[in-house]
């Protein structure tokens, strides 16, 4: 149903022999004309294009996401 993904950065995930987590921007995610949103996936077999396990997220809720993720680590 999208019409393009491009992975932006993929990073080895902790713990993992081969996973990754894949951090990508999805085009038209869920049809024609709907709002492009980052994604970041999960992927035990290391396949960034298909992860296991995936959240999407509005461009506008980056910021807030990137500000909770950092106070985790406090």
């Amino acid at each position: 149903m999208s019409s393009g993904v491009t992975v932006i950065k993929e990073i080895p995930l902790d713990g993992t022999k081969k996973g990754i987590i894949s951090i990508s921007k999805v085009d038209e995610p869920y049809g024609t004309g709907s709002d492009s949103v980052a994604s970041i996936g999960i992927s035990l077999a290391g396949d960034a294009k298909n992860p296991e396990w995936k959240v999407h997220l509005p461009m506008g809720n980056i910021d807030a996401v990137i500000e909770a993720l950092k106070s985790i680590k406090k």
